[in-house]
């Protein structure tokens, strides 16, 4: 009892939490609207009232508690004067102290108190008696275990077989009834001592209903590791790209992005790295499989599932090792009518940009890198000469031909970007057939000259009841979108650039940049090009329900794609600064005019059949499916290109040059045939157990090897519905207590289309016929064939807790998995004069191990409700025996390490003197003061310091304890909802990109080290503080070489959204014949706190890619 006692007070402490979480989110709703006070509930009273009329006084109670007094004036003493002092008391406490030493007693009937002479107050008392019933839910099915509880009193029962119970209580007593995943219902005992109840399901999150694979379930039943978010949730995250919305949403769910481009989706990984190859989980969309997350528009999404472990997953067999990604669309109701339209305008900035030193100070810095390359000798100022430097404004203003001070940034980047959607939406039916119809229009144009992403998306939802054994669903789905990108990508030279080099003549022309190299030219005027990407999907579904609880469902789903593209690429010219008519010649790259075109399609078609039975037998629950499911998925392609147009306006094929012309195509063909089978059993809502297995065979591999089988099991036990764990009598704290465990096999079969094949490529090869070349087609065989190639296999265990306290307001969910993936499909190396590509082979294993934990809170006090959801994971994934094979690089995959981990030099430091060097095996003779100091990996080892014996393991390079929290809110019709994301711990490199001066011995040089590099005019003091090696060119590839020296401990928290909207009140909106109207304004990655340096974002990660975006968004909401 001390354990449960102290786990009590542990429980009202987080209570306490969560309430002041509550009150933080009050907080930031009350800068744009402030709380009244709030009635009390329950007939409790609060009052500090001195020396008023005891009549006044009752008036005052009757206001807050809600009761009437019932009296007669005649009655001793009415009249006088009196105080009352309480804080929140119950009534009778209140009037007892009132009444105390007056002769005024009083009874309580229901809400009214009667007030009599003399005595002290009595309570009405009434006999006990027994009270049965029959507690079922809107079906009738009886809710066994149920618990019955009166109000007050420790008198307690439990529901059995037949839903039925009987309880001791008076006339007068409350019995409360009370069942998980149900909303608590109190009925006051009369008369009638047979008292039947109805429960309501209930919003708890223990009585959602979740998307299982080819089925549903409700969240108290499940046995595996699950994870969703409803379709509001998403869309609150104001975001193009569906993929975007999840992150920071989900314990488990990874999503990275390297850059906020409009055309552009994320990376998701679910538990983690589970294989070298491919590890993006299967998306499923209604039930069947989808190419691309981010082809459903996010308006559309109803709820998403996560499905992280085997006993979840493994329904879906070989494509389910990554983890699955259930979408469900929005679907019509019966007789409800809506017509609905948004609208949405915003514009996005890069959240930061680094800086870079200024046109003088770069002529500085390159002169002291040039001096230190040339063995520091006397001249000091080898490239620009101090007249220049110190003069370079006045020469500027005089001749910007001569002395240029480019703004490259400015020039190749607008201030921000634009974005808007509409989305339009119809929803109604009868009884027979229901339909919801929507449209989406996205445009976004982007942060550089002709970059622009549009999209247009239609998807209609049909559901038909034929008769009451019958029905049917049609969908269709349509996606158009179209991508316009230049020919030149201008990010890197954002970077790049230095001031120095003119990208246009004073008088507007084009100058040659850097030696014809000028972004400004190739981003403007070198060609576009463009993509277009068309989709026309569906689904026909039968559903027949011979029987109670068995159904019978065939469907087919067809996808059809077909996209074509268009590069562009022009001649660029520039001529003299002096002389507008002298040619000089061409820009770097666009010396002709070049046209490319492809075209290719794609068809997909998933048949389904599948049979579900459902049933109960007194205690026993069981529910199976067995399943059959094809897909079949081909695809062709084709493309042209010629070169040296004569024009540079007319971008088709037949404009070209005939003796530039080149062209080609492919096309594959891969199918997968599966059968599945899924069987559940539940006793008494307590003991939960299931079990998967699914066949699929897949036409990637031989004959021989191509069948994988892929079985899960997995039990759960809701403690909280043992009777002796109700005898405890820990509710409400403690709601509800489920232990999960599961164990299965997953596979994983994407490789090469034909990897067990001996493919031949064709091509045109050069042939003696008597003395002269000919070209003529032949065909070499290129790849080896490796006939048993077959399924990468992973084997996951997993055990997990469902607990929810405080009446289901707070609800927690954790996980442990350790997972391990063998077999792993590698590239093995073989000899060159094979002749051969790198064939792939079955070989290598990895291991990933991880937790995660969810917390949701949600409540409500008056008119004001709120929730906050919290999430925290972490997973490692070291490799395994790899067949002998090791992927280096900066980052290395080899037996024992991380997956992807760091490798290179440890360092200690810069050397300070010439004398260190001398003493020290240095890797060559280059080495100066200034530069890294490299450790031999074996301190013995006095040989120079080497790549190949030297490098090791410096550290694993995945991100730790990633989190996320969500706080949403709402009072009197406003909503706010916040929402952060993060990472706690991860080890980062600072890139050549960031640090690194005059990159490509040319480039500009980062303002992040200027004045914090080891310098020759520097004091030894100073030198002994520098943060960054001396400058060099020459001995760049040694300084910026992958070492622990350019690797740091780095973390963020991002604010990811913050929404706030107003939906006017009915009574004005009905005037116009509007349903609902909400007006919001929203924002995007706003701020983001971090060790990370300065001007770099942390998930761009030191790239010159497109960067991440921080979006300031305004919309509006309409429904009729």
């Amino acid at each position: 009892m001390r354990k449960i006692q102290f786990l009590f007070r542990k429980c009202i402490i987080m209570n306490r939490l969560f309430h002041c979480a509550g009150l933080l989110l009050v907080f930031l709703t009350a800068v744009c609207f402030p709380l009244s006070a709030e009635a009390r509930k329950d007939m409790r009273v609060t009052l500090n009232e001195t020396g008023i009329p005891m009549p006044k006084l009752l008036e005052l109670i009757e206001k807050q508690s809600g009761c009437h007094f019932v009296y007669n004036k005649n009655i001793t003493d009415f009249n006088a004067k009196v105080s009352l002092k309480v804080v929140d008391a119950p009534l009778e406490s209140a009037l007892n102290k009132l009444f105390a030493g007056r002769g005024i007693s009083y009874e309580i009937d229901d809400k009214y108190v009667i007030l009599k002479s003399g005595g002290k107050a009595q309570p009405k008392k009434s006999v006990p008696m027994k009270v049965t019933g029959i507690i079922s839910d809107k079906n009738a099915e009886p809710l066994i275990g149920a618990t019955i509880a009166v109000k007050g009193k420790k008198a307690r029962a439990v529901a059995g077989l037949d839903g039925d119970y009987t309880i001791d209580a008076s006339k007068g007593d409350v019995l409360v009834f009370t069942y998980i995943g149900f909303s608590p219902k109190e009925v006051k005992v009369g008369s009638d001592n047979k008292i039947d109840v109805v429960l309501e399901e209930s919003e708890t999150l223990l009585g959602e209903v979740v998307v299982v694979g080819y089925g549903t379930m409700k969240k108290k039943d499940l046995t595996g590791a699950v994870s969703s978010i409803n379709g509001d949730a998403v869309t609150d995250r104001k975001v193009s790209m569906l993929s975007s919305a999840l992150q920071g949403a989900l314990s488990g769910v990874q999503v990275t992005r390297s850059g906020s481009d409009p055309s552009a989706g994320a990376d998701i990984k679910i538990r983690g790295i589970t294989t070298i190859g491919d590890s993006n989980p299967l998306i499923i969309v209604d039930g069947v499989p989808a190419d691309n997350i981010n082809d459903i528009n996010p308006q559309d999404v109803k709820d998403i599932t996560v499905l992280k472990d085997a006993a979840s997953a493994a329904i879906y067999g070989s494509r389910a090792a990554a983890g699955v990604i259930l979408i469900t669309t929005k679907r019509a109701s019966d007789g409800k009518v809506s017509l609905q339209y948004s609208y949405e305008y915003g514009y996005e900035k890069p959240t930061t940009q680094p800086d870079y030193v200024d046109v003088t100070r770069f002529m500085a810095m390159t002169n002291e890198l040039r001096w230190n390359d040339a063995g520091n000798g006397p001249d000091h100022f080898p490239t620009y000469i101090p007249a220049v430097i110190n003069n370079y404004a006045t020469l500027h203003a005089q001749n910007p031909n001569g002395y240029p001070d480019t703004d490259w940034r400015g020039l190749l980047l607008k201030g921000h970007s634009n974005r808007q959607s509409h989305n339009f939406r119809i929803s109604g039916g009868t009884s027979v057939i229901r339909t919801t119809a929507s449209i989406g229009y996205d445009m976004n144009d982007g942060l550089y000259a002709d970059k622009d992403y549009n999209r247009f998306t239609v998807r209609m939802n049909n559901d038909i009841t034929i008769n009451k054994y019958i029905q049917a669903a049609i969908d269709v789905n349509v996606k158009r979108s179209t991508s316009t990108n230049p020919n030149y990508d201008p990010m890197n030279a954002c970077y790049l650039m230095p001031p120095v080099y003119a990208a246009m003549w004073e008088d507007g022309r084009i100058a040659d940049g850097k030696s014809g190299d000028n972004p400004y030219a190739a981003l403007n005027y070198g060609g576009t090009t463009k993509n277009h990407y068309n989709q026309v999907g569906g689904k026909a579904a039968v559903y027949i329900t011979p029987v109670k609880g068995l159904k019978l469902s065939a469907i087919v789903s067809p996808i059809w794609n077909d996209w074509s593209g268009k590069h562009f690429r022009k001649r660029i010219e520039y001529f003299s600064a002096d002389d507008p008519d002298n040619l000089i010649g061409a820009i770097n790259g666009y010396a002709s005019t070049y046209l490319s075109e492809s075209r290719g399609k794609s068809f997909s078609l998933t048949k389904q059949f599948l049979a579900n039975y459902d049933n109960t037998f007194g205690d026993h629950s069981v529910s199976a499916l067995v399943g059959y499911e094809d897909n079949s998925f081909e695809t062709e392609s084709i493309w042209a290109a010629r070169d040296n147009f004569a024009l540079t306006e007319f971008p088709y094929l037949d404009r070209g040059n005939d003796d530039y012309q080149t062209n080609g195509g492919n096309a594959s063909h891969t199918a997968y045939r599966s059968v599945f089978g899924r069987a559940m059993y539940n006793y008494q809502g307590r003991y939960l157990l299931q079990a998967n297995i699914r066949c699929d065979r897949s036409s990637r591999f031989d004959k021989k090897y191509r069948a994988g089988w892929f079985p899960s099991v997995s039990a759960g036990w809701v403690v909280t519905s043992e009777p002796w764990f109700r005898k405890l009598e820990l509710e409400p704290w403690l709601s509800f207590l489920k232990v999960r465990a599961s164990y299965g096999l997953l596979g994983n079969d994407r490789v090469g289309n034909y990897p067990y094949l001996p493919l031949l490529n064709y091509t045109n090869a050069l042939f003696w016929e008597g003395n002269k070349g000919v070209t003529s087609i032949t065909a070499a065989q290129w790849q080896y064939a490796i006939r048993d190639i077959s399924w990468e296999t992973t084997k996951t265990f997993g055990v997990g807790l469902d607990l929810a306290f405080f009446d289901s307001r707070l609800n927690v969910t954790a996980d442990y998995y350790y997972k391990i993936t063998k077999d792993m499909i590698l590239d093995i190396d073989i000899p060159d004069y094979i002749g051969y590509d790198n064939p792939q082979q079955n070989t290598g294993k990895m291991r990933t191990t991880g937790f995660e934990v969810e917390l949701r809170w949600r409540d409500r006090v008056a008119d004001f409700s709120y929730s906050v959801a919290a999430n925290l994971s972490d997973y490692t994934s070291k490799m395994g025996y790899l067949g002998g094979n090791q992927f280096l690089g900066d980052q290395i995959k080899t037996m024992g390490s991380y997956f992807n981990e760091w490798y290179g030099y440890r360092s200690d430091g810069i050397f300070q003197t010439q004398e260190e060097i001398n003493n020290y095996p240095v890797m060559n003779s280059s080495v100066r003061p200034g530069d890294i100091k490299y450790l031999k990996a074996d301190p013995n080892d006095k040989t120079p310091v080497s790549p190949d014996k030297d490098r090791v393991f410096l550290g694993n390079s995945q991100p730790r304890w990633q989190y996320g929290l969500t706080l949403n809110g709402s009072w009197r019709g406003f909503d706010l909802s916040v929402a952060f994301q993060g990472v706690g711990s991860q080890l980062k490199r600072k890139t050549a990109t960031m640090v690194q001066p005059l990159r490509d011995n040319f480039g500009n040089i980062p303002k992040l080290i200027d004045g914090r590099y080891w310098s020759n005019y520097n004091t030894p003091e100073e030198n002994l503080r520098a943060e960054y090696p001396r400058l060099t060119s020459t001995q760049s590839s040694y300084n910026y070489a992958m070492s622990d020296f350019w690797l740091f401990k780095s973390h963020y928290l991002r604010l990811k959204n913050i929404s706030l909207g107003y939906t006017l009140p009915q009574s004005v909106t009905k005037h116009f014949f509007v349903q609902a109207l909400r007006f919001y304004v929203a924002a995007n990655d706003l701020f983001c706190i971090t060790n990370y340096p300065r001007g770099w974002d942390y998930e761009g990660y030191g790239s010159t890619s497109y960067p991440i975006t921080k979006s300031f968004i305004c919309g509006v909401n309409i429904t009729f």
